[in-house]
């Protein structure tokens, strides 16, 4: 059985690995498809990573956390602008799959309605497992951004600069 979890992952966060985790240690799915939503984006604050360093990041943090990344596909997928389509759009661009993994309202609804299995992971410190909080601490410097992904991440992250991307992306030209 194959089960699909989506996020935009930007940054993928410990909130994402420990459900990823808790997905394979509580269901019967042999794989998971993990997509990138929001492939095309990139080098704004919502969206600083490229899809390229999403999945980059994806493969250290899950090899981190001993996930075995022969049971996992990752696929970047570009947005469309049609909800009522956009599960049909996605069973064009990925393997077969049964189950759907997502908190999401609008993807769990979307889902349920062409008839898919959906199971809510747990909610794992919403607080400050976010990207948007994770990005709110990267714009002021702050390092404790790193405490919310794993090491592999965060070196990833200021390997290739993604903390003063946003910074300089955030910027003005005064």
């Amino acid at each position: 059985m194959r089960g699909v979890f989506i996020g935009r992952f930007q940054p993928p966060h410990m909130g994402h690995f420990l459900a990823i985790k808790w997905c394979f240690e509580n269901t019967d799915i042999e794989e998971l498809i993990i997509v990138v939503g929001s492939a095309q984006r990139s080098h704004t604050i919502k969206d600083p990573f490229t899809a390229g360093e999403r999945i980059e990041m994806l493969r250290l943090g899950l090899k981190e956390l001993g996930i075995d990344l022969g049971r996992v596909i990752i696929i970047p997928v570009p947005d469309i602008a049609m909800n009522n389509v956009w599960v049909r759009y996605l069973e064009m661009l990925l393997p077969r799959f049964e189950i759907v993994f997502s908190r999401n309202p609008l993807v769990v609804r979307l889902f349920e309605e062409y008839g898919y299995k959906v199971i809510k992971p747990p909610s794992i410190k919403r607080d400050v497992y976010m990207a948007t909080y994770i990005r709110e601490l990267m714009l002021r410097s702050n390092q404790e951004w790193m405490n919310y992904v794993p090491k592999s991440v965060a070196e990833y992250i200021v390997s290739i600069e993604g903390h003063k991307r946003l910074l300089d992306i955030a910027g003005d030209d005064r």
